[in-house]
């Protein structure tokens, strides 16, 4: 058993002081749906600390106006914007085309939550499954190369509590069986986040690249318009800020050099659970299951094959 990573920051922590005397200067980032939320506070802090920004957006005049607003506040212009619709997966391979140079960090960031009804993209796919995971899986691997030609990269996948709704049903993804669950069908794409950073780093740590997944916490953000807004007490609310500390923390800290396969929450490794804390704390043991995530990641490459 491994000892679980422990750091000195943690709930209340903020994005900019987890990468407080980082220096970025000379490394590329890439963040999808960086316009809004966590999102542009995980980009805001990263360009903060030298890293050249680029924004995978589905609504470009949102990222360019979020890439203004960071360059306003950090003094800099450092942010800059691609079109990226994550449930295309046309658009996923045109932006994986239009990159060629090293990439140093890969947040997948990105994602929608409990749609009411169900909806499929031209693949067939159930939408979250395919916006939340898929785009990114196909992002993640689209873009192998560009990271192990950084010598040390990581890749951030942003998970949720949503975890412990449900495990990947590999019998049926995409709900041809089962009656449509906005929840449930979260919750498995969720897991498929946290198993996409497991697979990763056992592919890839030989290269130098590693992946960790984390909940960023309760931030209320357009995420939540489908649910109306938070359900969660007061106390367990964070500010965009503090959400993003730990995708920045995953993202950019010496804390973690070297460390991959992890789920992490409010700044440090979420203990390993098999039964649904009342407190939602923590990653069900499915979701980082090696095997779960040997067999997702070969079902999502026959996918996109």
């Amino acid at each position: 058993m491994t000892e679980r990573i422990t750091t000195p920051f943690g709930f209340a922590s903020t994005a900019d002081e987890v990468i407080a005397g980082v220096d970025l200067s000379g490394k590329r980032a890439i963040i999808t749906g960086g316009a809004a939320g966590i999102g542009i506070e995980t980009a805001r802090s990263l360009a903060a600390a030298g890293a050249e920004v680029v924004l995978g957006v589905r609504r470009v005049a949102a990222g360019e106006q979020a890439a203004a607003d960071i360059a306003a506040s950090i003094g800099a212009e450092r942010v800059t914007v691609r079109a990226l619709d994550l449930a295309d997966q046309t658009s996923v391979r045109q932006f994986v085309a239009g990159w060629d140079q090293p990439l140093h960090i890969l947040v997948n960031n990105a994602g929608i939550m409990a749609l009411p009804e169900l909806e499929r993209t031209a693949e067939g796919w159930e939408m979250q499954f395919a916006t939340n995971f898929m785009g990114h899986f196909a992002l993640t691997v689209g873009l192998h190369n560009a990271l192990a030609a950084a010598d040390g990269a990581r890749v951030v996948s942003v998970s949720s509590s949503g975890n412990l709704f449900s495990p990947v049903i590999f019998d049926d993804l995409h709900f041809a069986f089962r009656p449509y669950d906005p929840l449930l069908a979260y919750g498995q794409s969720k897991s498929a986040e946290a198993l996409l950073a497991v697979e990763a780093t056992r592919r890839w740590a030989d290269e130098g690249i590693y992946s960790n997944a984390l909940n960023p916490g309760a931030i209320a953000t357009g995420l939540q318009k489908h649910t109306g807004g938070l359900k969660s007490p007061k106390e367990m609310h964070k500010t965009p800020q503090q959400g993003a500390a730990t995708s920045v923390l995953l993202a950019a800290s010496p804390l973690l050099d070297g460390i991959g396969g992890r789920y992490f929450e409010d700044c440090a490794e979420a203990p390993v659970v098999t039964d649904r804390p009342a407190d939602y704390s923590g990653v069900a043991a499915y979701a980082v299951d090696p095997g779960n995530a040997e067999r997702l990641w070969a079902v999502a490459s026959d996918l996109i094959s």
